[in-house]
């Protein structure tokens, strides 16, 4: 079935089913996290201690991105990412009842493990919703997960102050998230909807060249340009991960604030990511997503320097809103052009990509945190603003190499207005 075809109910309940995945995958981090406290206090573990448990929860993440999430490319993103959206909801559960640490690493890899899968799946199938929508739509897919951490913490965060232990927090959402992954697999687009294989390789020789001829060929989908991508995303994900780890800190004990008060810059940060990333699709359909990342780009870097160098605690939350801002598309549309770069094998693209961006978000913190004891926090915050502003300079390589650098963007030229009109059945 050709997908400019399909039924606008059918497109609809389709891209319902992606989002709900994302939403589930940011509920079971967003609780998972804000009950660590709860699971560290439980075995009596010392920091060092809690350190290797996450290690092992990220361990497991990169591995399912690497390997199980190229799976999708050989069975179909939906066939992977509902089993996968399941056992994200079983395997919550199990961290709140190990005996000892080691068990708890266990439990932590294979959650990290399903979760790393599910992230590559579940983007795998928005690029296919996106494709057979006609449009830009893949930030709304990430409006979604921050809306879903945002739940999933202020459920833990809820339960937490009612005094109910993690068991019954990880019970009560993991069965939500069952829920949520039985309805997406209910809805979720048939695969009979999208693209045959044979097409979607034709369309990948058109849009990149000897690139999809090497992967159809049967070579490695690895190639410079796609690892420059996973750079980009690398380097705008070590300011998310700073900002999660080190923006209270900042205004705390750098810039005098109170607790209460320091507490409301990575507010600040997580509210104008979401409302960026709402807007974010209409932004990229208008712009193209090589005009928008470069001004995200810019937004965040000067924002967030001339809030380090107004050195107040107002200056402070105005500049790490503008770094969520500008951030709140980047990812978004740099997963985009990677799992469009042969998007018979998006699986195995977004793999590289996401495991890449997923390590700066990771080592980020680490870096900043370590660079904080030589030269002090404010100056070590500048790291974050100096990638994203590379980011920035490299927003060029989400063109497509047979576009001319002036070429209005796909949404603005008639031929693809049309196509997305019928698309969406608008």
């Amino acid at each position: 079935m050709n997908a400019k075809g399909l039924d606008r109910g059918l497109l609809l309940r389709g891209r319902t089913a992606t989002s709900l995945l994302f939403l589930l995958f940011g509920t079971a981090l967003g609780v998972w996290t804000s009950r660590i406290p709860s699971v560290k206090h439980h075995l009596g573990l010392s920091d060092g201690s809690l350190s290797l448990a996450l290690l092992a929860f990220s361990a497991g993440a990169i591995a399912g991105m690497l390997v199980l999430g190229r799976l999708a490319d050989r069975w179909g993103s939906t066939r992977v990412m509902v089993p996968t959206a399941v056992l994200e909801g079983l395997l919550l559960i199990p961290p709140a009842y190990m005996p000892s640490l080691a068990a708890l690493m266990l439990a932590l890899f294979l959650f990290g493990l399903t979760h790393g899968t599910l992230n590559i799946a579940m983007n795998a199938n928005a690029i296919q919703v996106q494709r057979a929508w006609g449009r830009p739509i893949m930030s709304s897919f990430h409006a979604v997960y921050s809306v879903g951490g945002f739940l999933g913490s202020t459920v833990g965060g809820f339960f937490a102050r009612q005094d109910v232990g993690p068991r019954v927090t990880f019970i009560a959402v993991g069965a939500v998230v069952v829920v949520l992954a039985v309805w997406a697999a209910v809805w979720a687009l048939p695969r009979a909807t999208m693209p045959t294989e044979h097409e979607e390789k034709d369309k990948a020789t058109t849009a990149w060249g000897s690139s999809a001829q090497g992967a159809r060929a049967g070579g490695s989908v690895v190639s410079p340009a796609l690892v420059f991508l996973g750079v980009l995303a690398m380097c705008a994900l070590v300011g998310e991960g700073t900002a999660a780890d080190w923006s209270a800190v900042y205004l705390h004990e750098s810039l005098g604030s109170s607790q209460g008060f320091a507490a409301t810059a990575f507010a600040a940060f997580s509210v104008a990511m979401t409302v960026g990333r709402l807007l974010g699709d209409r932004l990229a359909a208008r712009y193209g997503p090589v005009r928008l990342v470069r001004t995200s780009g810019v937004l965040a870097s000067v924002g967030m320097t001339a809030a380090l160098l107004i050195d107040r605690p107002l200056a402070g939350v105005i500049g790490f809103a503008c770094l969520g801002a500008g951030m709140a598309c980047i990812a978004p549309q740099v997963y985009s052009a990677a799992g469009q770069r042969d998007p018979a094998r998006a699986g195995a693209a977004l793999s590289l990509v996401v495991s890449l961006g997923y390590t700066g978000f990771l080592i980020g913190p680490i870096v900043v945190g370590s660079v904080s004891t030589f030269t002090g926090l404010p100056v070590a915050l500048g790291i974050p603003t100096a990638l994203v502003l590379f980011v920035a300079l490299g927003a060029s390589a989400l063109r497509p190499p047979d576009q001319d650098d002036h070429a209005a963007p796909a949404a603005d030229r008639p031929e693809t207005a049309s196509r997305t009109v019928r698309g969406t059945g608008g």
